[in-house]
C-alpha cells in the first residue's frame, strides 16, 4: 500500500491523491506571503458556491489564465483580457467571478498601500498567531465564525467581491490563519 494513504487525516481529503497532496501539504499551513495570501483568495473566491476539488483540479489552468496570480497584471486587466478569460474552458467561466477578480487585485493592493502588506492586515485580525481549534472530528469543524463574519464585513467595506464568511473562513483555513486538522490527523504531529 502506498504510505502517503496510510496516514490518518482529515476524512475530507480522502477522495483523491490531489486532494491528500493539498491537505498535507498546504492546508492550515501559516501563510505570510501576500502573493500566496492573493492565490488563495483568487481561488476561494471562484470556489464559492462550488467544491473544493472542482478548483484544485483547475489550479494549473488558473495559474496560466491569471498570471501566475500576478495581482499587479490582475488588476490592470483590460476587457479583452477579461472577455479572454470568459472564453477559457479550462477556469470557471463566471463572468461575476472574473470581474471580481479585477476588483480584488485592485482593492489588495489598496490595503498593501494603507497596511504595509496584505498579510499584516488580514493576520492582524489573530494578532498574528494561527487559531488552533483543535476539532475532534470534522463535525466540529465550522463554516464561518464570527471572525470570518467580521473579516468579511471590513473586506466588503473596502470593495472586494465573493469574499461572504464561508467563503473567508475557507481561505483563514488554507492560509494557516485556523487549524481545523482533526485531532487524530496526522499533520498535528
Amino acid at each position: 500500500m502506498n504510505p502517503i494513504n496510510d496516514k490518518p487525516r482529515c476524512s475530507w481529503c480522502l477522495s483523491s491523491d490531489l486532494y491528500r497532496e493539498y491537505h498535507d501539504t498546504e492546508w492550515g499551513k501559516p501563510v505570510y506571503d501576500d502573493a500566496t495570501l492573493f492565490e488563495f483568495l483568487l481561488l476561494e473566491t471562484f470556489q464559492a458556491g462550488l467544491s473544493w476539488i472542482t478548483i484544485l483540479n483547475k489550479r494549473e489552468n488558473f495559474r496560466q489564465a491569471f498570471d501566475q496570480f500576478d495581482y499587479k497584471k490582475i488588476a490592470q486587466y483590460s476587457d479583452d483580457k477579461i472577455q479572454e478569460l470568459l472564453q477559457d474552458s479550462g477556469i470557471i467561466r463566471n463572468k461575476l467571478k472574473v470581474y471580481s477578480a479585477v476588483t480584488n487585485a485592485q482593492n489588495f493592493i489598496k490595503i498593501q498601500e494603507e497596511f504595509g502588506s496584505f498579510s499584516k492586515y488580514i493576520w492582524g485580525f489573530v494578532d498574528g498567531k494561527p487559531i488552533d481549534n483543535k476539532p475532534k472530528t470534522l463535525k466540529e469543524v465550522p463554516a464561518t465564525t464570527p471572525l470570518s463574519d467580521a473579516i468579511s464585513k471590513d473586506l466588503k467595506k473596502r470593495g472586494f467581491k465573493f469574499v461572504g464568511s464561508t467563503v473567508v473562513y475557507a481561505h483563514m483555513q488554507a492560509t494557516g490563519m485556523v487549524n481545523d486538522h482533526v485531532e487524530n490527523c496526522w499533520t498535528r504531529g
